[in-house]
This record gives structure tokens, sequence and C-alpha cells, in this order.
């Protein structure tokens, strides 16, 4: 089966099974918790959290600075504690649980998101629901996979790609945080129709053909977008600000904002469709 690696400067090869592995360790920790009447508290930022994405991100660490001990982690419960590491060019970016509201009402929608950015640029995603038992993996020039989890092993992988859209595309917007339906930001673009997911699902739905664009008119964060962000730039797409420059990662001491936190942006499967919303 494929998966794929990226060379890292000073820290070699690193492997996107390897990712994949601890993805579903981490995994294996929040379906547990999942199964229980689990305690469910507010963040400063009004986002929940349980002790799932603690667990989580704690097995996700302590596995990548074993691995790759010279390549510093920039992790969301970490950072929310206060843990930041300083970062150069090279950096894992970890949501452990993306979709928390999603994992609190039991949907299933929810996902483990490891990605390796490079010079601003998510050069690798991986993408784990492990309530849905699928995972989502890319890596720029190797292009995107998809598999099946059963039983805790990754079945056989399919390569997945953007589709050409025809005729209208097909949206996907966020299940808690709005679709941006109706928005008029987005009247430039033939959207015929919208269809909801939660967490980082609406980048793996653009990066395998079953939707086209995902608009995300909300504040969200870079460990929110670098693991779906790298599935679907290496599956063909490519993500905007709504200025038109490609969504970056790594961005400290912004005016106005808090570290490693993303403009609203657009996601595109078929890229033909971008300048269509450019300055919006």
């Amino acid at each position: 089966m494929y998966l794929g690696f990226v060379v890292v400067k000073g820290a070699g090869l690193v492997e996107v099974r390897s990712l994949c592995d601890v993805a579903l360790l981490a995994g294996q920790e929040i379906l547990r918790v999942y199964a229980t009447d689990f305690d469910v508290e507010i963040k400063a930022d009004q986002s929940p959290v349980t002790i799932a994405d603690t667990a989580a991100e704690a097995i996700i660490l302590r596995a990548l600075h074993e691995m790759y001990p010279g390549i510093p982690v920039v992790a969301e419960e970490a950072v929310s504690a206060g843990d930041t590491p300083a970062i150069e060019n090279t950096f894992f970016l970890v949501d452990p649980l993306d979709g928390s509201k999603e994992f609190v009402s039991k949907n299933g929608e929810f996902t483990v998101n490891i990605a390796v950015v490079v010079a601003g640029e998510p050069v690798m995603g991986v993408v784990y629901a492990p309530a849905l038992g699928k995972l989502w993996w890319g890596a720029k020039g190797q292009g995107s996979f998809y598999a099946k989890v059963v039983d805790g092993c990754i079945s056989e992988a399919h390569q997945i790609g953007v589709r050409e859209a025809s005729s209208g595309l097909r949206a996907v917007g966020s299940r808690s945080h709005g679709s941006g339906e109706g928005d008029e930001r987005l009247s430039r673009l033939p959207i015929r129709d919208y269809v909801s997911a939660g967490s980082s699902l609406k980048f793996c739905l653009v990066a395998s053909g079953e939707a086209d664009v995902y608009p995300r008119l909300g504040r969200t964060m870079e460990w929110d977008t670098a693991a779906g962000d790298a599935v679907l730039r290496a599956a063909g797409g490519r993500v905007e600000r709504l200025d038109g420059g490609l969504l970056v990662y790594g961005k400290r001491q912004q005016v106005g904002d808090v570290d490693f936190a993303n403009p609203f942006f657009i996601a595109y499967g078929d890229t033909r469709f971008c300048q269509m919303a450019d300055a919006v």
C-alpha cells in the first residue's frame, strides 16, 4: 500500500505511514472516551474540550517527539495552556480532536488532524475520523489517498482527486458554524447546492470530488485546517484567502489577531473557479 514521505531538512524522512499510525492510536483513546459519559469544559475561546482532547494530544505529542525529535510540534491544547514551541521552517501542526461540538453531540463527524508544514506550506497531512472508520492522507507531489479503518487496521488504499466541475458547484459548509449559504461574498461563484459536514471532513469531501468548494467565512485556527489543506492540495485543489493569496501557516505576531489564527478562506477543488471569487 502506497503511503509516501516528505524529506525534511535536518530531520530526514517523515513517513506518512508513521503519522497515520499515530492518528490511529489517538483515535483509539478518543473512541474509548466517546463511549462514556464524559464531562465537557468550556475554554476561554468558548469552544468545548473534554478529556478525549487532552488524552489524544498527549499520545500524539509523545509519539512525534520520539519519532521526530528535531521537529517542533504546535498542538491546540498545548498552545491553549500557554505552551507554544519556537518554530522556524518546519513544524508539525496537530489538532487532536477537531470538531469538538460534533464529538459532544455524538454525531461521529470529528477527526484527528496531523500535518507537516514547511516554509508556510502544508506538505503532508493525515485526517482520521475514528467514529466513521475513515482515513485520508496526502503528501505534496505524491497525491492523496483514502482508506477505511477496520478493527484498527488500514484497509486497501484508493487514490483520490478533485473533480472537474462542469455546471454548478456543490459547496460544503460547517455543520456547527454555518455554511456561508446566502453570503454575498460568494455570489460570484456558481454554487448549485450546499451540504454540511463537521470538522476537517469538509476538506476531504472536496479532495475526493464529493464537493467542489468549501467557503469558511468564520474563525479557524491553523491546527483546524493544516492537515485537511495538505490532503486537498495534494489532490489537486487550492485553499485561498479572500484576496486570492494562498493560505499560509506559522503566522505569529499578527496585527489584530492571535498567533496561528487564520483569515477567512475558500477551499477549491476545480481551481478554474478561484479567480471568480478573488477580492470578494
